[in-house]
């Protein structure tokens, strides 16, 4: 073997001893700090997620404030998810005068992909 290689391997075996040595010594302290960041990343990940799924569609609250901009002055009456148009929607019905509204907000883009006026006779 040639001497460089000869230092070299001896210098990984003792980092790796040193290393094994550093944590058998600080098992408690890092064990103590592992529990802390797997809570930190377990609490991390909930937000992400509540990140992702605020991302993937409007909520019900901007398709009110979408279908409320379409009939100023309106009151809400009922809020539901449906289908319509092939479309995933929220079905938002308002109230103004003797007239009732429905508003079919898409969740994906929150675009208006319906639209109805009915009489209240």
């Amino acid at each position: 073997m040639r001497h460089t290689t000869k230092i070299a391997l001896a210098a990984a075996v003792t980092v790796t001893a040193l290393a094994a040595g550093a944590t058998a010594a600080t098992w408690p302290a890092t064990a103590a700090a592992t529990a802390n960041t797997a809570a930190a990343d377990a609490s991390a990940s909930r937000a992400s997620a509540g990140a992702a799924a605020a991302s993937t569609g409007i909520t019900r609250h901007q398709a009110i404030a979408i279908a409320k901009r379409r009939v100023p002055g309106a009151r809400v009456t009922e809020v539901e998810r449906e289908w319509e148009h092939g479309h995933r929607t929220w079905k938002v019905e308002l109230r103004k005068g003797r007239l009732e509204y429905k508003v079919y907000v898409a969740i994906a883009t929150g675009r208006i992909v319906k639209f109805r006026v009915d009489h209240d006779d």
